[in-house]
């Protein structure tokens, strides 16, 4: 089964800006997201006192996202570590 992914806005946004070399090392972590959003290859983690989010360390940035019941994986923030979780 694969996975559909979306961004909200903001995340898409987020993404635009970031350095070509973490544009390219997100776009691996999309492929294999699309395949297995669970998948130990990236150590996802869930979010302390939040159920329904997960992240992945991508150097010094954070990806965090959601899953949606109809297979959809949906990316809500990718920022530098210092910043990403500051009114989650």
């Amino acid at each position: 089964m694969t996975y559909r992914i979306e961004f909200v806005s903001s995340a898409e946004k987020e993404f635009k800006r970031l350095p070509r070399d973490i544009q390219e090392r997100l776009l691996k972590v999309f492929k294999i997201l699309e395949i297995d959003p669970y998948s130990e290859i990236l150590k996802i983690r869930k979010i302390q006192g939040r159920d329904d989010l997960f992240r992945i360390r991508i150097g010094a940035y954070r990806l965090i996202y959601s899953m949606e019941l109809s297979s959809k994986i949906v990316i809500i923030r990718i920022r530098h570590r210092k910043d990403v979780y500051h009114h989650l």
